[in-house]
């Protein structure tokens, strides 16, 4: 007897000692698996890397009181999803202010509903009044990039615009500028008496009436003074613009790209794949299709002074063809690979003046911009020419679609299986018991 009970003591200070030992392991090294469809417990690599960025303590103040009739307890749910952004950075801090009880300094914060939040890095602080990783992600992006920098479009002249909301513009590229913490405004060479020297990057797109010769030399004074350029070239005529093509070196080709291989994915065969993306700082662990539609081709000059790079190629069994032939035509067309997108380098003074060439200007337009990577990649373009390399590829997450769609079949067979199956599943297992108990 007694030697059961020594046994049965050993045994549960040993199962004691195991529980304790598994649990120190736990604390001291934390293992989580999110098996969600949405990952709706982690963060993305994206977000990831944007905290990555961010050295130094982030304090995110939140204005909630405990309870709120239609949110439920604001506190716990910021709470668990702040939580996801502390396990990549220990120095994150959260902080609640109560409404009620705090109301002066809720007032100097500008905060007007219940669980809005400050979010403050390196002395700049963003206003959120909704949370979740998309929007959080993107505030802290702006606050990793340090300063906010002012992009200028081209306009006057039918240009497209980085804020329009038509087919042609540029609104969506311009968003998502916008949300990394870019700012954009229009500029009309025709009254501005020069390019402001204070900008980060000028975008030219393709005017639909011809430039005046004084904005012209405007536009030129900018490149001579080291200006950095976004061109998006469109498969039409110049309308000026030639001048520009000359002082960087362009040679390009009569006609529009033809891409058998964008046909054989239900695209018109005047689209463009991007497909090849040669290493570039701007295509760095860039690995999406992207599109290019109605594009033309891209060269330079043999002898030109810039250094010279190509960022996408593309219809490599494709063509251009100045009759958009719907067969290759040797006499009159020049076969594939093109060159779709380039970067031009030079040393301008004691700054490196960086300039990218695209021959495409619908392959940021809202029409388009949704296809592959084409908004990724013209985000990447953008960071390049504005100096920020170190945000290239870090690109703000989106809301996965969390419904489950069955087909009418499926629908059919998970009805018959909880309706009939289970049921006479429950049946037999009853006539079962009863029957052995008998």
């Amino acid at each position: 007897m007694q030697h059961r009970t020594l046994h049965s003591s050993l045994f549960l200070l040993m199962l004691l000692a195991a529980v304790i030992g598994l649990y120190q392991l736990a604390a001291r090294f934390p293992v989580q698996w999110d098996v969600t469809r949405n990952a709706l417990n982690s963060l993305s690599p994206a977000s990831v890397q944007v905290l990555a960025q961010l050295e130094g303590p982030l304090t995110i103040t939140v204005y909630a009181t405990g309870l709120d009739t239609q949110q439920g307890d604001v506190r716990k749910l910021v709470s668990e999803f702040i939580a996801l952004y502390q396990r990549y950075k220990s120095d994150l801090h959260l902080v609640f202010v109560d409404p009620v009880k705090q109301p002066e300094a809720t007032r100097q914060s500008g905060i007007r509903g219940n669980g809005e939040m400050v979010v403050e890095f390196g002395g700049r602080r963003e206003h959120l009044t909704t949370l979740n990783e998309q929007i959080l992600t993107s505030a802290l992006l702006r606050l990793a990039r340090g300063k906010e920098q002012m992009m200028m479009y081209l306009s006057g002249h039918g240009e497209r615009k980085l804020d329009g909301a038509a087919n042609h513009d540029l609104g969506e590229f311009g968003k998502r500028l916008q949300q990394n913490g870019y700012r954009i405004a229009p500029l009309s060479l025709a009254i501005a008496p020069e390019v402001p020297d204070n900008i980060g990057v000028l975008v030219v797109t393709q005017p639909q009436t011809k430039l005046f010769p004084g904005e012209i030399a405007k536009l030129l004074r900018h490149i001579e003074r080291g200006g950095n350029l976004l061109w998006l070239l469109d498969a039409e005529p110049m309308r000026g613009l030639d001048a520009l093509a000359e002082a960087l070196g362009l040679v390009l080709t009569p006609g529009i790209v033809i891409d058998p291989a964008a046909q054989e994915m239900n695209a018109p065969r005047d689209w463009a794949l991007g497909t090849g993306y040669p290493p570039h700082p701007v295509t760095r662990d860039f690995d999406l299709i992207t599109v290019f539609p109605y594009a033309r081709a891209l060269d330079m000059e043999v002898d030109s002074p810039w250094e010279r790079h190509i960022l996408v190629e593309g219809a490599l069994n494709g063509w251009i063809s100045p009759q958009r032939g719907t067969r290759f035509d040797p006499r009159r067309d020049i076969a594939g690979p093109v060159t779709l997108a380039l970067s031009l380098q030079r040393q301008a003074g004691e700054r490196e003046q960086r300039i990218v060439v695209v021959g495409s200007g619908s392959f940021l337009a809202n029409a388009y911009s949704g296809n592959g990577g084409n908004l990724d990649l013209g985000v990447n373009m953008l960071n390049w020419l504005a100096g920020e390399e170190r945000l290239i590829s870090i690109i703000p997450p989106t809301a996965l679609d969390g419904k489950l769609i069955l087909s009418r079949h499926q629908l059919t067979a998970l009805s018959l299986i909880l309706l009939v199956g289970l049921p006479l599943l429950l049946i037999a297992i009853g006539t079962g018991l009863w029957w052995r108990r008998r």
